[in-house]
């Protein structure tokens, strides 16, 4: 029995996610999460910043990049760690990884089924929908057998 690698690398994957998808996270407050465990924890700016070896005012920029999405990650681990805290880091497919294959495969299938459906219907050689339908399925699991990276692939634009 052939082991699939990518398949198996997919399984894994979609089963970690799948509990971040379901832990019901609360959003980030609007301050940014340093702002608001620091003020929780009743931590005055000036602590954060000895502790972390910056100026208060490095804090307040600290604080403002990470409520505006501009801090790096690095630099949040660093000041987390500075208030007891873990980052905790992933991104979370809205649906599951082996869906988003299936889905990408079904759009490319039917953008290459259209192209050919009208020109046989120009040829006076159009099919029903339930054969151009059955075909497009076909493609798409075609698609899924083959590299996945091809699903990916842009076209090639026309040089105007």
């Amino acid at each position: 029995m052939k082991c699939n690698f990518s398949e198996l690398k997919l399984r894994q994957i979609d089963a970690n996610l799948n509990r971040w998808r379901s832990a019901d996270l609360p959003a980030r407050p609007p301050i940014g999460w340093l702002k608001a465990i620091r003020e929780g924890l009743g931590m005055a700016k000036t602590d954060l910043a000895d502790r972390l070896g910056v100026t208060t005012s490095t804090v307040t920029r600290l604080e403002t990049s990470e409520a505006d999405d501009t801090i790096s990650l690095a630099t949040l681990r660093r000041a987390a760690e500075a208030m007891g805290c873990e980052l905790q880091y992933a991104l979370v497919p809205k649906q599951s990884l082996a869906d988003t294959l299936e889905n990408r495969a079904m759009a490319l299938a039917r953008q290459q089924m259209a192209s050919i459906s009208h020109t046989m219907a120009l040829e006076a050689q159009a099919t029903s929908h339930e054969a151009l339908e059955w075909q497009t399925r076909t493609l798409a699991e075609d698609l899924l057998k083959g590299p996945w990276h091809v699903l990916w692939k842009q076209p090639k634009r026309e040089a105007k």
